[in-house]
């Protein structure tokens, strides 16, 4: 969270250290990748967002004006709001475990693979 051109940080998965690397916009993009390149950066993940703020900040949101304060208004009375709901966590959703339940199994199950999951090939042929 935030609009820090580029962060970092190190989150430890059951002893392993992983490093993520976030870039807000295409130009700070170009930056922390530039800067993987030169061995500034060893990143196992990187998370590139190309409008100020992530989706927050892009082009379905009402204009700022280049005011980045408005940004931060929003991201801060969306974050608030967020903090104050009883079911914050996707997989905690009653309506999502009903439907595991009923429906698709398990996470990962054949079924929801196929439902939920996207995948991307070339149609250029």
């Amino acid at each position: 969270r935030g609009l820090d051109g580029i962060r970092h940080a190190t989150i430890d998965f059951n002893g392993t250290p992983i490093n993520i690397g976030i870039a807000h916009t295409l130009g700070n993009a170009r930056k922390l990748l530039d800067g993987m390149r030169a061995g500034m950066y060893n990143f196992h993940a990187i998370e590139i967002m190309a409008c100020p703020g992530g989706c927050i900040g892009g082009a379905g949101q009402p204009f700022h004006h280049g005011d980045s304060s408005v940004i931060k208004a929003r991201m801060d009375a969306i974050y608030r709001e967020d903090a104050g709901k009883k079911i914050r966590k996707s997989h905690e959703n009653p309506y999502i475990i009903k439907l595991y339940e009923e429906f698709l199994g398990h996470p990962m199950s054949e079924k929801a693979h196929h439902l939920l999951h996207t995948h991307y090939f070339d149609k250029h042929d």
